[in-house]
């Protein structure tokens, strides 16, 4: 691989380019899928190839093609500089990296079991046995079981002297029942919604979440919602589940720390963001308890590396500390112009990891690692024993987020009513809404480490061209005080 990356770079300082990188990433992907007891589908994937990234005049050019040969190297470089040269004729200021990054360095995931070790027969058998018990539940219209794993191995390199060497393995699953009666249609998921619950860890991942054993509730849940009665609408207390205040954080707060879209880079299609520069280390974005972080390094997080697609390490850094908002996601580039426009201890010019591309085929950008809110001090009984009139809501079903992540609304697929500090009735259809800044400086409570978890969600979409990326919440349940829950009313 060095000879092809060295080859790239030598070429590329030629052609007068100030700076450059080479990834080359290979990735295969095996899937899954079981449907009322039917294998549904099984699929291999495997994609390789290789992206040059150039500066030029102090403008980015990028270049790909999945021909990993010498000569081909040769023209996508060539290529890559050629764009930047034309994008500098209109760029209006020119690109800053900062400090030089040089690592060299080999980083792996850490697995137990390898999940690609694992017979097709195995995974089919644990999806059927899932899938029987999922079935055996009357009122079950559709059941789906559904097991993927990944591995991305990448080789990195830069003409600032970095060569990095990163295998990334992912495992996940999960279990998906709908039923339906005469006049209603409701889900239940396990462990989380849309298909399944993934993290950076080997077939011990999936074994954990022991999908046979938990097939049968789910499928009961989804058909007691059946009946249940409707969310009721009003302003209450709401405690939200880890999976469901994962989501949360992902969408109000993970997004819009995101600093290309607080610069606009994203404007045209994911939006921009509230949380402008003038607001860093002074906005009172949440309540006391509130502490959230950015961490690529929790053990498996699916947003956890060893290096980021810039070379630059993974890192942990704190966002929200006691309410107030002090950090962004941040490339080398975007790090370096916030430090010039506010200066001060929050903003040192260095990049702290957050650069990621879906593919060799992509140009790398600012994605969520593992952004999470630090447990609290509290037990899930002593949320719901300190509540006396509210609703525990649980796994989502629906959101909805304006383009500067501040008016948002959820659905959960499932809620239970507190009275008196006990859970009580099963609802359905449980909605909330709120505006973010307003929403976390309600928030008066996260559980303890007992109830932490670090979900991953597998399909964040951003840019242009499209790229769905990998990232992780850690969390544990919240409450959350005067929410307006239900239909609201004019």
């Amino acid at each position: 691989m060095k000879d092809l990356t060295d080859r790239a770079l030598n070429l590329a300082q030629t052609q007068n380019a100030s700076y450059a990188d080479i990834r080359i990433v290979r990735t295969i992907t095996q899937t899954v899928t079981v449907k009322n007891g039917v294998v549904e589908a099984i699929t291999d994937d495997e994609s390789f190839g290789f992206g040059v990234r150039v500066l030029v005049d102090g403008a980015w050019g990028f270049a790909s093609s999945a021909d990993v040969t010498p000569a081909e190297i040769d023209r996508v470089t060539a290529l890559a500089v050629s764009i930047g040269r034309a994008s500098a004729l209109v760029q209006q200021e020119k690109v800053d990296l900062g400090p030089p990054v040089a690592h060299v360095d080999t980083y792996q995931t850490s697995v137990e079991i390898d999940p690609f070790s694992v017979s097709l027969s195995e995974k089919v058998d644990l999806l059927l046995a899932a899938d029987r018990e999922m079935r055996a539940v009357k009122g079950v219209k559709v059941a789906t079981g559904d097991l993927v794993a990944i591995r991305e191995r990448k080789t990195f390199a830069n003409t600032e002297g970095a060569f990095i060497q990163q295998e990334i393995v992912e495992s996940g699953g999960g279990l998906e029942v709908i039923a339906v009666s005469e006049d209603d249609v409701q889900q239940r998921s396990y462990p989380n919604s849309f298909g399944r619950h993934q993290g950076t860890a080997g077939w011990e991942f999936i074994t954990a979440m022991d999908l046979p054993g938990h097939a049968r509730q789910t499928a009961e849940e989804a058909v007691a919602l059946l009946t249940a009665p409707p969310c009721p609408s009003g302003v209450t207390t709401v405690i939200l589940g880890g999976s469901q205040l994962a989501l949360q954080i992902h969408e109000s707060c993970g997004h819009p720390i995101e600093l290309d879209r607080v610069f606009g880079t994203e404007a045209a299609y994911a939006g921009t963001s509230f949380l402008t520069p003038d607001r860093l280390g002074t906005f009172r974005y949440g309540s006391e308890v509130v502490n959230l972080t950015i961490d690529a390094t929790i053990p498996t997080g699916l947003g956890t590396f060893g290096y980021d697609d810039e070379g630059v390490p993974a890192q942990r850094t704190p966002v929200v500390q006691n309410g107030l908002f002090v950090g962004y996601l941040t490339s080398r580039e975007t790090a370096t112009r916030l430090h010039k426009l506010v200066g001060g201890p929050y903003a040192p010019g260095t990049s702290n990891g957050s650069m990621r591309a879906a593919g060799w085929n992509r140009i790398p950008l600012i994605r969520m690692t593992n952004v999470g809110i630090e447990p609290g001090e509290w037990s899930f009984d002593e949320l719901v024993a300190g509540t006396d009139d509210g609703i525990y809501m649980e796994t989502n079903k629906s959101w909805s987020i304006d383009d500067k992540r501040l008016n948002f609304q959820f659905g959960t697929e499932v809620a239970y009513e507190i009275k008196n500090g006990k859970l009580g009735r099963l609802l359905k259809n449980a909605t909330y809404a709120g505006i973010t800044p307003e929403f976390w400086g309600n928030c008066d409570a996260v559980c303890n480490r007992d109830h932490y978890v670090v979900w991953g969600t597998p399909n964040c979409g951003k840019g242009q061209p499209g790229q769905v990326a990998h990232t992780g919440h850690g969390a544990a349940p919240g409450r959350f005080r005067n929410v307006r829950v239900g239909v609201m009313k004019p």
